[in-house]
């Protein structure tokens, strides 16, 4: 695979496509957040739960992060009282396949340090 040469433009865009894609996904948490979230849509809370310790204020930007990018979207239901459900738009779904490699790859490193556990 040729080396790129990298280069940041002056509104923080890179011309090498790992440390694009790390730019977007790259910010705690995200690639968290897009796994839960691949499943379907989530609320807030929900999403919340999933992702673990994350606290509501980082959680909060790394979702506007995320919209900005426009891999997520985010619909207020109207209901009582309101939610707000955060889903992966077209363009987030297109970093699966990337998390099912960063998955299976996972798996094999956590059997290769405990290979009696069972991984869940």
């Amino acid at each position: 695979m040729p080396e790129p040469q990298i280069t940041e433009k002056p509104d923080g865009y890179f011309t090498c496509p790992v440390r694009r894609t790390m730019s977007i996904v790259g910010g705690k948490w995200r690639l968290l957040i897009i796994n839960s979230l691949l499943d379907g849509p989530l609320r807030f809370n929900e999403l919340k739960r999933q992702t673990g310790k994350v606290s509501q204020r980082l959680l909060t930007a790394q979702l506007r992060a995320l919209e900005e990018e426009g891999l997520v979207s985010r619909k207020i239901l109207n209901v009582m009282p309101p939610h707000v459900e955060y889903a992966l738009t077209e363009k987030g779904m297109g970093i699966k396949t990337v998390i099912d490699a960063m998955y299976a790859w996972g798996e094999k490193e956590l059997q290769a340090d405990h290979p009696r556990d069972t991984i869940q």
